[in-house]
């Protein structure tokens, strides 16, 4: 037991800079979570209740609702708490759960949306394969792995973080990760399996990226010569690739603050950046598919007229 950590309570530093605002911030993350829930449900029971919707492309979206569901949860409960409390602490094990939750939703998002970019190649590329290679069994062994693998592969780095001998209680963020907490280790030379595990953690999910943008490729250039696909790829990529970009954007904002961020920088900056994956793409996603599937619709009803004759084409 000598090397387990001593420190039952870590202090969350965050949120230092904003006691003449607490009550502001606690509306306004209140509205923030309770929009995300309202959107994020709202497609998860329309998609489950509508039987049309019961395709693989819908299924992915719910799925992607649903991991929203499940980071967030991870987040916004105890922020709301601590723009209660005088003081911001957590425990150590809650420590842990929040960084498992929030590092393998993340993970999750990439994963799905790793299966999205190849779900829109073969409705694109090998359409006539699409119902035998995209079946909905299928489908739901693949949706079941893109949440299990991430949950896995971050319960190992948690599980080997929580082994560490840890000599600092305060974290500098509003939440707990676990990178943070190898940083206060006693001894840098026990974290080496960490940061091995780390690096292939991250590989392994740069290799997502890099199928992601491969997919996308033979899409666009499938797409190029054919009228018919363009006008599904503005249809159903172009969510996707907003989706894509929105997860990218936040991820990376976030990762080089986190690496060449200037101490100088306002704490509430940095709170923002490290906060923009958890509030974001939660909230802006369901929004974007929505108005994706208004927009197919309205498209859809207005062929429908134009072939029955009620509108008159000049």
């Amino acid at each position: 037991m000598g090397n387990v950590s001593q420190i039952t309570m870590f202090f969350l530093l965050g949120l230092n800079e904003t006691n003449n605002h607490r009550f502001t911030l606690f509306f306004l993350t209140l509205l923030c979570y309770c929009v995300i829930l309202l959107v994020n449900i709202s497609v998860i029971v329309t998609i489950i209740m509508d039987k049309n919707l019961h395709e693989p492309m819908y299924i992915l979206i719910c799925a992607f609702c649903m991991n929203a569901l499940y980071g967030t949860a991870g987040f916004y409960p105890k922020l709301l708490w601590d723009l209660l409390s005088p003081v911001q602490v957590i425990s150590y094990s809650g420590c842990l759960v929040q960084a498992q939750v929030i590092i393998s939703f993340v993970f999750s998002d990439l994963s799905i949306l790793s299966i999205m970019a190849y779900d829109r190649y073969v409705a694109i590329c090998r359409p006539l394969e699409y119902h035998s290679v995209m079946s909905k069994q299928k489908l739901s062994v693949i949706v079941y792995f893109s949440w299990m693998t991430p949950f896995c592969i971050v319960g190992m780095n948690v599980f080997l973080t929580s082994r560490l001998k840890l000599c600092s209680p305060y974290i500098s963020r509003l939440y707990c990760m676990n990178w943070m907490m190898v940083k206060l280790a006693c001894f840098p030379a026990e974290t080496a399996v960490n940061n091995i595990l780390t690096y292939i953690t991250i590989i392994t999910y740069l290799f997502h990226g890099l199928f992601i943008v491969l997919s996308y490729m033979y899409v666009i250039k499938t797409c190029v010569n054919s009228i018919e696909n363009r006008a599904k790829f503005m249809q159903t990529c172009v969510p996707h690739l907003t989706s894509l970009l929105i997860f990218l954007v936040t991820i990376l904002s976030d990762g080089i603050i986190m690496r060449y961020g200037s101490k100088d920088l306002p704490q509430a900056f940095k709170n923002f950046v490290a906060i923009e994956i958890l509030v974001i793409p939660p909230l802006i996603n369901p929004l974007i598919y929505v108005s994706a599937h208004l927009a197919k619709l309205s498209l859809l009803i207005l062929e429908e007229c134009l072939f029955s004759g009620k509108v008159n084409v000049i």
